[in-house]
């Protein structure tokens, strides 16, 4: 704001789904131990879910549009980066990033935070939530250690 006021500060969330299937299976690891380490969820045909993802943006409120930043446009962000890759695919044949990277849900998580932060300005994302069952939830907020 011009006039020496600071802005409030306003966390918006958008949701989506999309269902996708993938296997957990580690090439670092042999057959026996996938099996041991992912159970039924090494299955050599994979297995699906229904993904619920909420995408999280922090930030100062634009005193002119009111917003802070035009959920139509996060909307269109999600779709083209996110969903359009990642929804009614084999996640570990058909997305490219997965095929040295086991499709956890934190990989996938991280994965679409890589794929939002270069489009939406910077500083805003701040929040990746993916879940993969009503019970199994990854969140990322782009931390590093």
């Amino acid at each position: 704001m011009s006039d020496g006021k600071r802005s409030p500060v306003v966390y918006i969330q958008r949701t989506e789904t999309f269902s996708a299937c993938h296997r957990l299976h580690s090439s670092a690891l042999d057959a026996d131990e996938n099996r041991r380490i992912f159970g039924k969820c090494n299955n050599p045909n994979g297995h699906g879910h229904n993904y619920r993802l909420e995408v999280t943006l922090r930030g100062p409120v634009d005193a002119s549009t009111g917003m802070v930043m035009n959920l139509v446009d996060l909307k269109n962000h999600m779709e083209g980066a996110v969903l359009s890759v990642l929804d009614h695919k084999n996640i570990d044949k058909d997305v490219p990033y997965f095929k040295d990277t086991v499709s956890t849900a934190e990989n996938i998580a991280i994965f679409i935070w890589d794929r939002l932060e270069e489009l939406i300005p910077d500083g805003l994302l701040y929040e990746v939530k993916l879940h993969e069952t009503d019970k199994n939830v990854a969140i990322y907020r782009g931390e590093k250690e």
